[in-house]
């Protein structure tokens, strides 16, 4: 059975080819790579309040999993709060990030919402809430494609791409990238996401370029080129046909890329952070303009040896990122890219023993040289049980929605103001559309 690296194009003609729209083309370049954290990241104690009355209320919730307020790598925020604030001790590189060179912000109490929900509401049953809050599956989802209680079969990167297509047109490669396998969040309706391996295209096996290898490369090029009856075996013929040229196109790109000097950790997250460092670098010969990369980490879901495992999930993301963005800066295109956490949820302040349980809001990290760093975007609450936005045993009620996370980035990328509530449906139920942490 010949295996082929999953390539699409939503018209005809060169690999990638994008469909016609109504934008514009673009004349400089940009891209967002989202880092998932697949699981449910415990961000209560990845940004954490460091002194005073906010620790102690912190300490007191968290228990046995309160981080010691004397390993906390401290931050110093440009608009300061009233409150202080440090680092999970695994996260010097995110902390260089934050303090040095003003290139990475926090995203206080963020989460899936549908419209500003108080504490009162939720416990009387009166709050219009997204479904299956405590989900993972659906989580994801929400995040992915900011659905609400309907469906959708399209996510909110992929509505992005749909609405800027006419203004990347000529690009030879797919606008949404994912590295990570197939996404609801890169799903579109007239554009299609082009999902390769953590290091590149997945080659055909079977294909070489002289003997049996090749005679099996020319007949299978034979049978995806005929002529069809069903319109499934043309639509899969097609597929084919794209992910042959794909594979041959993007690989023969990144070889010729030249290498890096940064060094990235050995780590499935730096590999796939590393590709895409790589294909930044050759924007220019893939003709690209904009791009969305799709990236993934796992083994957030910490029910239990949080202790024990939290530090090294942490640090590997801090230290992947921090690679990542020095790479921007070798290339000379830091302001130009910009990574952002997304996760299931955040996790309960109370302790099941071991570790957490799911819970909903939390603090996502954005990165770049575009980011106006030093900064903690929305309220950072007291973390105390029973307060304010708290539904149970720690559950706290999002400040800020993932609509108006999405449509900040969304705005940066290219997309008009009038087109946001597109790429965020629940938009319009928020006061605020753009958070202000890019330029």
């Amino acid at each position: 059975m010949l295996k082929a690296a999953a390539a699409f194009a939503a018209t005809p003609g060169a690999a990638f080819a994008q469909s016609a729209g109504f934008v514009a083309p673009f004349s400089d370049y940009r891209a967002l790579v989202c880092v998932f954290l697949f699981g449910g990241n415990d961000s209560w104690n990845m940004l954490v309040p460091a002194g005073g009355a906010e620790y102690n209320a912190y300490a007191a919730s968290r228990q046995n999993l309160a981080v010691d307020a004397a390993t906390l790598l401290p931050i110093n925020p440009l608009t300061p709060d009233g409150a202080s604030y440090g680092l999970h001790p695994s996260m010097p590189g995110v902390q260089s990030l934050f303090e040095d060179d003003g290139a990475a912000a926090f995203v206080a109490n963020v989460g899936p919402l549908l419209r500003p929900t108080s504490k009162a509401e939720v416990l009387a049953g009166a709050a219009n809430l997204p479904p299956q809050l405590f989900s993972h599956n659906d989580q994801q989802d929400q995040w992915h494609s900011l659905k609400g209680v309907g469906t959708s079969r399209t996510g909110w990167a992929g509505r992005v791409a749909d609405l800027i297509r006419g203004g990347v047109a000529e690009q030879r490669m797919a606008t949404n990238v994912s590295l990570f396998g197939a996404t609801l969040f890169q799903s579109a309706d007239e554009t299609t996401a082009y999902v390769m391996g953590p290091s590149g295209p997945v080659a055909f096996e079977g294909f070489g370029s002289e003997g049996i290898l090749l005679e099996q490369r020319r007949a299978f090029e034979r049978v995806i080129a005929a002529n069809y009856n069903s319109v499934y075996e043309r639509a899969f013929a097609a597929v084919q046909r794209r992910a042959v040229a794909a594979a041959d196109e993007v690989g023969a790109a990144l070889e010729a890329a030249p290498a890096l000097a940064t060094a990235f950790p050995v780590s499935l997250l730096g590999q796939q952070l590393e590709t895409v460092a790589r294909l930044i670098a050759v924007r220019d010969e893939l003709a690209m303009q904009r791009q969305v990369f799709f990236v993934a980490a796992g083994g957030f879901d910490s029910h239990d040896n949080q202790n024990e495992d939290q530090p090294g999930l942490l640090g590997g993301v801090s230290e992947a990122i921090r690679a990542f963005y020095d790479a921007t800066v070798e290339l000379g295109v830091a302001e130009q890219v910009t990574a952002f956490t997304q996760s299931d949820f955040a996790r309960t302040l109370t302790s099941n023993g071991d570790g957490t349980d799911h819970a909903w809001g939390g603090v996502q990290l954005v990165v770049g040289g575009a980011v106006r760093g030093r900064e903690i975007y929305g309220s950072y609450p007291v973390l105390e049980i029973d307060g304010d936005v708290d539904v149970g045993g720690g559950r706290m009620i999002p400040g800020i929605a993932a609509d108006q996370y999405a449509a900040t980035l969304a705005r940066w990328f290219g997309v008009d103001d009038a087109d946001l509530d597109l790429v965020a449906p629940n938009l319009a139920n928020f006061a605020i559309r753009d958070l202000g942490f890019l330029a």
